[in-house]
């Protein structure tokens, strides 16, 4: 790049800012140089959020923050902002919440105009170059604010501090004696029954969502209430989505979600933490029903991110990218001619059936989505042949394609590494090691967590938010923390290695000290290294992402678990009676947090096993711990002298737990009572799943 052609954004690591840094906007990133530009030139500050794998952002930027003369009218009249939404989350966070309350809704690109004090006085998403939708003309919308501004600027003054007033009333929470029990979790399960499509899967219409943790929540319920249709929704779901566009039948991996109501058409871009959270998903309704093909879309996820999405250093990226040479999808559409030029007419033929690749296309400009109609068995049995037969002919075809594929233009990769995202992926790949067995999933996992904590890591003990080309940056958000810590304590049940663990009540303790709100008992989206803003945000919805504060509930209550300190126990229920109003009111939104809710009520177990790490029989216990489908569980392993003296440190209760006449013992304790030391792991399979 030019640098004398660019403007302030070079500077950059952030590949959203510099997919900007050569426009003919004055950009500046956020930060005090530009706001103090915008008091001393009496300007107004245009405020846009987006990030580097957003398809409106790409259309906005190249109608109008590419075109000369909106740039003259930005340049002449306003100081303009671009923000990486997943570097600061939270400016998109308060910003997001301004424009939802004066519009109604929300998305990005994020469109805002503030005063020099951050207050913000008009918002909007995209917004294009000419009139078009309903929408009015981005450079007639800039003219009018800066008349404005010249004109009427008392006008948008009181409306900038009667907003921000709103948002910072709205960003407390009313703190509730409120006790919420089994009947919130039943109302959940309920809720989701009620909007569950039945044909399709999922919730409500289209747009749809995969959001994971809906499924998660409902195999919780269904273990607690063995009502069949719970595990229905979710065996329906998640095969559906499988056989669906939105998972790429060549590559693997799901797309972000789908516009239509039968998980047809995605929108193409790949986002790391859907990755994670629906491998998550599958991984635990295969623990729940033993149906391999679960457990085979987990692994395909998996491939997917460990080929495509993981760095050198040991980190995983952020996202890529729905659009390649200009048009969204192309890279993975196909027509009829193409793949019989890869495959030859024979295998074209049974490829192109069975994935819907037709002739005239099946989605835009005559291509198609591959995606399947009908489960492979049907198939099979209209054409009177062999599954698998058809199968091996399939997955070889699939493969020379996807060989094809690689040698097209990819779209771009987002490859900034955040903390809270690969925080996730660890979670999801420990999680397929104990399930699965598979090294290389541990391997990674293990990999990842030593970069985070060798690279995103301060000399003071602080989480940093972003890593990209050898920089780190910017102080930790609540997620980073929580996140990361709910990667160290599953970490620390699948390797028994003492260090995770001290290291997940260390960061558990900085969570505390930096975000905790004494006053109304829950964690702020920031904390004391953040920079100040108009306000401090702080919520428990789970939208795509688990919100913070649901992750950190359950993260306290399994380190209470794991290590006997009460106390966060009594910040975790604290935490929960903060939201509890709008919990009951809207549970579906909070079903993250109902799981901490669900762990919370119990029954809950603790599990130690004490013995030689290397012996069989201890072996046999732990691997049926990890097989199974625990999750009002803790586990604790007590092997050699040096991780004994470490581990009772953290677990002082765990202290006089001894393997009897040298054979491996588990101590099973449920609800604040021990059961009698237990020497046979079928004894101890009995034990572990007794009725609820």
């Amino acid at each position: 790049m030019n640098a004398s052609t660019s403007n302030a954004l070079i500077h950059e690591k952030s590949p959203y800012l510099l997919q900007h840094a050569q426009n003919p906007v004055d950009w500046y990133p956020w930060g005090e140089e530009a706001f103090e530009k915008a008091k001393k030139e009496d300007k107004p500050i245009f405020l846009s959020i987006g990030y580097a794998t957003c398809h409106w952002c790409h259309v906005m930027a190249h109608e109008s923050f590419e075109d000369p003369e909106v740039a003259r009218i930005l340049n002449d009249h306003f100081v303009s902002i671009k923000v990486d939404r997943e570097e600061r989350p939270d400016v998109d966070k308060i910003y997001m919440s301004v424009c939802q309350a004066l519009t109604g809704q929300g998305g990005w690109p994020l469109s805002l105009f503030l005063t020099s004090q951050g207050h913000p006085f008009f918002a909007g998403t995209y917004f294009p170059r000419t009139p078009r939708m309903g929408l009015i003309g981005f450079p007639e919308l800039l003219t009018k604010i800066a008349d404005l501004w010249k004109e009427d600027r008392n006008r948008l003054l009181t409306t900038g501090d009667q907003v921000t007033r709103h948002v910072q009333k709205f960003s407390k929470t009313s703190p509730s004696e409120q006790s919420l029990g089994v009947e919130t979790l039943q109302k959940a399960g309920e809720k989701l029954s009620q909007t569950f499509d039945s044909q399709w899967g999922g919730f409500g219409k289209a747009p749809k969502f995969p959001s994971p943790h809906q499924f998660t929540f409902l195999l919780r319920h269904h273990r607690r209430t063995q009502e069949p249709f719970h595990l229905e929704m979710v065996e329906k779901s998640l095969r559906s989505m499988r056989q669906g566009g939105i998972f790429d039948h060549l590559g693997y991996g799901f797309h972000r979600y789908s516009v239509d109501e039968r998980w047809f058409a995605p929108h193409f871009e790949k986002m790391l933490y859907d990755q994670a959270l629906l491998a998550m998903a599958y991984i635990e309704v295969y623990q729940v029903t033993g149906k391999t093909e679960y457990a085979r879309v987990a692994r395909e996820v998996f491939t997917y991110v460990l080929r495509d999405m993981t760095a050198p250093e040991g980190g995983f990226y952020s996202a890529e990218d729905a659009d390649s040479e200009g048009k969204e999808g192309l890279f993975y559409l196909w027509t009829p001619q193409e793949v019989r030029d890869i495959l030859g007419k024979e295998s074209a033929e049974l490829f192109c059936t069975f994935y819907d690749i037709r002739e005239g296309g099946n989605f835009e400009e005559g291509r198609s989505i591959p995606h399947i109609s009908d489960p492979l068995s049907v198939f099979a049995e209209r054409r009177d042949q062999e599954a698998q037969g058809l199968e091996t002919r399939l997955q070889e075809a699939r493969e020379t394609l996807f060989r094809e594929r690689e040698k097209r233009i990819h779209p771009l990769k987002d490859d900034k590494i955040l903390t809270a995202w690969n925080g996730l992926m660890i979670v999801a790949l420990v999680k397929g090691y104990r399930v699965f067995g598979e090294k290389s999933y541990l391997e990674a996992a293990q990999k990842a967590l030593a970069f985070i904590l060798n690279t995103l890591q301060t000399k003071e003990g602080y989480i940093l938010r972003r890593y990209r080309e050898g920089e780190a940056a910017h102080p930790g958000y609540l997620d980073d923390y929580a996140f990361l810590t709910w990667a160290l304590v599953e970490t620390f049940q699948t390797t028994f290695d003492p260090t995770y663990l001290e290291q997940a009540v260390t960061f558990t303790r900085s969570m505390l000290d930096l975000f905790w709100d004494p006053e109304d008992a829950a964690f702020f989206f920031t904390g004391g290294e953040n920079e100040p803003l108009i306000t401090r945000s702080k919520d428990a919805q789970d939208g795509a992402l688990p919100s913070g504060n649901s992750v950190a509930a359950l993260n306290l209550l399994q380190l209470t678990r794991l290590t006997g300190d009460t106390q966060l126990e009594e910040k975790a229920d604290a935490l929960i009676r903060a939201f509890s109003q709008q919990i009951s009111e809207f549970p579906v939104a909070h079903t993250q947090m109902l799981q901490a809710l669900d762990f919370m009520i119990g029954p809950t177990q603790e599990v130690v096993i004490a013995g030689r790490s290397d012996a069989d029989d201890t072996q046999a216990m732990v691997d049926l711990i990890h097989r199974s489908f625990l999750p009002h569980q803790v586990t604790l392993l007590l092997s050699g002298e040096e991780m004994r003296s470490h581990l009772t440190e953290l677990a002082p209760f765990a202290r006089d737990m001894i393997a009897i006449e040298g054979k491996a013992t588990a101590y099973v304790c449920r609800q604040y009572a021990c059961q009698a030391p237990i020497t046979d792991p079928k004894e101890m399979e009995k034990a572990l799943n007794p009725s609820l």
